[in-house]
């Protein structure tokens, strides 16, 4: 089973959790930055928004979207580049040293990075921190019991903050920097392989693993696109019912079985009855299977009652 991180093991509303400024006069840059942002529906963008709140808007042009790195534009005549360390590198934005040790100690601290450079020049650099689904540990854990072998993780956040998130939650794989195409990609090597996936996404990015994965579970807030492309959607959002959908699903495979034997046992119980003994006859042999007509159903409606093991 493979999921994507935000939204889908994390809450999908994250929060600045540190700021680190690179020069004084701070608050235009701000305003570019949030000028941007505002054009975004990313949630790493409104966490920014949300966190410098009330400020001066600018006009916006020449809008450049990198996958997987951020967004480019054009901000009073000035290049504004907004978005993570690829980006920046891209850009060839030259990092102090002070900015590249804020930065590796925010991703082991397990932030994302949304880094600001104005004219070639890095201005501001923000942590910004998701919270895990409450009780999402526990339910990978009913997973692994109910047969699930393998855990995955992939994320376009950093490596850092990935493993992070990975350790937490005692998955068995995780990898960070994937593109939509990377994660796809993904998907298609472990069908190759012969595995039996299921993809987990809620976003626009994790269409084409869902469209790919032999079972695609779309959480119940997420895009429309994710919605329409999977098999299965959770529709309060609510991570615990995956494991009972899942164990759900194994207790109707079980049910089935059990009700064929009973339905060929009783068949077999009748010829046998036809052949070797004198006392079967037709109003018998009627309320024989009648009765097992009947085991059939009752044995069928304890699914109604079904509740997953905790």
């Amino acid at each position: 089973m493979v999921f994507d991180k935000t939204g889908t093991l994390t809450t999908g509303n994250p929060t600045v959790s540190e700021i680190k400024y690179y020069e004084d006069e701070i608050d235009e840059v701000l305003g570019y930055l949030a000028s941007i942002e505002r054009e975004s529906d990313h949630p790493l963008a409104k966490a920014v928004l949300a966190e410098i709140g009330e400020t001066t808007f600018s006009k916006v042009e020449n809008t450049e979207v990198v996958k997987g790195g951020g967004i480019i534009a054009n901000v009073n005549g000035h290049r504004v580049a907004v978005g993570n360390m690829v980006l920046m590198e891209r850009e060839n934005i030259d990092l102090p040293k002070e900015a590249i040790q804020d930065a590796k100690r925010l991703e082991k601290a397990g932030n994302s990075l949304v880094l600001t450079s104005v004219d070639g020049n890095l201005k501001v650099l923000m942590g910004v921190r998701d919270q895990i689904r409450p009780d999402v540990r526990k339910d990978l854990e009913r997973l692994k019991v109910l047969g699930v072998k393998n855990l995955v993780m992939l994320s376009g956040d950093n490596q850092g903050t990935v493993d992070v998130v990975s350790s937490e939650l005692g998955l068995t794989e995780a990898y960070g920097n994937m593109l939509p195409e990377d994660k796809a990609e993904y998907i298609k090597k472990l069908k190759e392989n012969g595995k039996i996936v299921a993809f987990v996404g809620d976003g626009v990015n994790d269409s084409p693993s869902l469209a790919l994965a032999d079972i695609g579970i779309a959480m119940g807030s997420g895009t429309d696109v994710a919605i329409e492309t999977s098999d299965v959607v959770l529709m309060n959002s609510d991570f615990s019912r995956l494991p009972h959908a899942l164990g759900l699903t194994k207790a109707t495979a079980r049910n089935m079985l059990q009700n064929i034997v009973i339905a060929v046992g009783v068949v077999f119980f009748l010829l046998a009855g036809v052949f070797f003994s004198d006392w079967m006859n037709m109003s018998i042999g009627m309320l024989v299977h009648e009765g097992s007509i009947l085991a059939v159903i009752f044995n069928g409606m304890r699914l109604l009652r079904y509740k997953l093991n905790r």
